[in-house]
């Protein structure tokens, strides 16, 4: 949900909405800003196939395992799947525009001019896979327990949120907090709903393999315990005729096969084991899809453009730790890191060094604060790096010899200015601390990466131990905060809002099991967020969030990495989809694919 919760706005002409009642709209589906690309009367998404067969298996691998079918709870690992095969929304987002949403369970959405609340009316043939309607009940009794009992994300994503109120049997009604936060109207709509009666006599914070009651297109068919799980399309699923579904979810079943290991993974995608696969390792894209398989036209690989904000991947600091609450230190630790010479060396040459926080849009600050800007971060000059006003941020760059010695001598520059010392070949800092930490990771691709950039700071004095865990370990020490440095990072969408609460807050950086990785907390970082919620205008939240970006920049939270403009799938011949749309994610939106095979 969360790398597919986060949209952008909307300036498409479309047909008004159904009715328009002094200040209030009730309409078939809401945009941003602006109306919906689609109107009351279409029949299905423009990027789907209406006709596309139904039937055949879609086979795809995982790694690790699973221990629950609870996607939204802050411990265990949920089987793959399990939130978007067995439940509906309120809403669900077209991806050929920024940032709309259109009824799913909910036939009409009602709200005012000011966005104060919003009300949903649902359909009448909304039903549970158990053929009890799905309520108004049940989407208060969902929200409440998800903000109260699960995962932290959705207590700052909802925090807005004052009250939620059935108003009768299919209508429900939320209502917002004092202020501007006009994009709640938007997001509250991507709530799963679950079934109360179905938790009457049960523990919802129990994380079982109990598979849940659902009103989603498929139910579980079978599952071995951390090792497989089958799902089978219902062909008694309320909603597979209603425009927003049309041409989707177009398998009998699909079945997540789990790996330990990435490598054996590949091999068992290339003999045949399983059907699909995005690659994000740019080694493997140039060097492993080779064989007979690909030769003969048995599996295909493919390339696909898309419009996604890149967002930030970096080597993370975690400034809980008392190694890192320096920025000065931060900052000298990522001349060490030699992007160009991994690029050449390492990824084929197919990367671009990131630099900004909502890299690849135009939410990405550049050049020098504007006027609009400076009127912003002004009132929050105390709060904030000096150079967020007179420098734009960039990255270290090197002459890709993987030995960067001026990147080093300016480094080391900075660390003696600030009071550090060598000693006996060990940086110490200004109170005489060895400085050391561990790098924690899990994917053993990185390895290759890390290695040099600790042998880069081994010579600034700088002991870097490289950990590998498992995949399960690394997600318990990631939700307690329990690691120095880790490779992660936060996607965006083109309309960032309440997600950036939970990313930078300082709430956030004091709850476990929130995305605010780095521990940021700076009361002008708060502020800056909360005028991003608030924006009223595209033009105001482009102006606020390069604001945002501006003061994480400077704070030298991560050692930025790297971005591609493409998604890189491979698939058996016989899988086919239409023209991807604009904002397709990089889990491929394989609910728009189909098996040629099943005509």
């Amino acid at each position: 949900m969360r790398s597919f919760l986060f949209l952008a706005v909307l300036f498409l002409a479309a047909p008004l909405p159904e009715a328009v009642r002094a200040d209030t709209t009730t309409a078939h589906a809401i945009a941003m800003h602006g109306s919906p690309k689609y109107g009351p009367g279409f029949s299905h998404f423009d990027y789907v196939n209406a006709d596309a067969p139904k039937g055949g298996d879609l086979r795809l691998h995982e790694l690790g395992g699973f221990d629950n079918f609870m996607p939204w709870l802050p411990k265990g690992t949920a089987a793959a799947g399990a939130g978007e095969y067995l439940f509906d929304t309120l809403t669900v987002r077209s991806l050929d525009e920024p940032f709309s949403e259109y009824g799913l369970l909910a036939e009409t959405i009602e709200w005012p001019e000011d966005r104060r609340w919003v009300t949903y009316t649902l359909r009448k043939e909304a039903r549970f896979a158990d053929g009890q309607p799905v309520r108004a009940e049940d989407v208060v009794w969902t929200f409440k327990t998800l903000r109260d009992e699960g995962e932290p994300f959705y207590a700052y994503y909802y925090g807005d949120v004052e009250k939620v109120e059935a108003l009768s049997e299919r209508k429900v009604k939320f209502s917002f907090k004092p202020g501007d936060n006009r994009e709640l109207v938007m997001i509250v709509g991507q709530l799963p709903v679950m079934p109360k009666h179905y938790w009457k006599d049960r523990d919802f914070a129990d994380a079982s393999l109990e598979p849940p009651l659902g009103s989603g297109p498929y139910r579980v068919k079978s599952f071995k315990p951390g090792k497989r799980v089958v799902y089978e399309r219902r062909d008694d699923y309320w909603a597979r005729d209603l425009p927003v579904m049309r041409g989707r979810y177009n398998f009998d079943r699909i079945i997540h096969e789990y790996y330990l290991d990435e490598t054996v993974a590949l091999e068992a995608f290339k003999r045949g084991d399983y059907d699909w696969r995005t690659e994000t390792n740019s080694k493997l894209w140039a060097t492993a899809y080779t064989g007979d398989a690909f030769t003969d036209g048995r599996l295909v690989t493919e390339e696909v453009q898309h419009s996604n904000p890149a967002g930030m991947q970096g080597f993370v600091f975690n400034t809980r730790r008392p190694v890192f609450q320096d920025p000065v230190l931060r900052e000298a630790i990522t001349y060490a890191f030699d992007f160009e010479w991994s690029n050449k060396n390492l990824f084929y040459g197919q990367y671009q060094r990131t630099r900004s926080y909502f890299q690849n849009s135009d939410l990405a600050a550049e050049g020098l604060p504007d006027q609009d800007e400076l009127a912003l971060l002004e009132p929050l000059k105390k709060d904030l790096p000096p150079r967020v006003f007179t420098e734009s941020y960039q990255p270290p760059r090197s002459d890709g010899s993987g030995r960067p010695r001026e990147n080093l001598r300016h480094a080391q520059k900075l660390l003696i200015d600030a009071g550090y010392q060598v000693r006996n070949g060990k940086l110490h800092t200004p109170d005489g601390q060895p400085v050391n930490f561990e790098f924690l990771l899990y994917r053993p691709a990185f390895e290759r990466i890390v290695l040099p950039f600790a042998r880069n700071l081994k010579t600034l004095g700088i002991d870097a131990n490289v950990v590998r865990v498992d995949q399960s370990q690394f997600v318990q020490r990631l939700r307690r905060f329990n690691f120095d440095m880790i490779v992660g990072g936060w996607g965006q969408s083109t309309s960032p809002g309440n997600e950036q609460r939970g990313f930078w807050s300082c709430e956030a950086a004091e709850r476990e099991s929130s995305q605010n990785y780095a521990g940021v907390c700076n009361p002008a970082v708060d502020a800056l967020v909360d005028k991003v919620i608030a924006a009223q205008s595209r033009e105001a939240l482009v102006t606020r969030t390069r604001a945002l970006d501006r003061a994480l920049q400077w704070g030298f939270y991560v050692v930025p990495n790297w971005y591609a403009p493409t998604h890189r799938f491979a698939y058996r011949a016989g899988l086919d989809h239409a023209p991807l749309p604009a904002y397709v994610p990089i889990t491929g939106a394989l609910d728009l694919w189909w098996n040629e095979s099943a005509r």
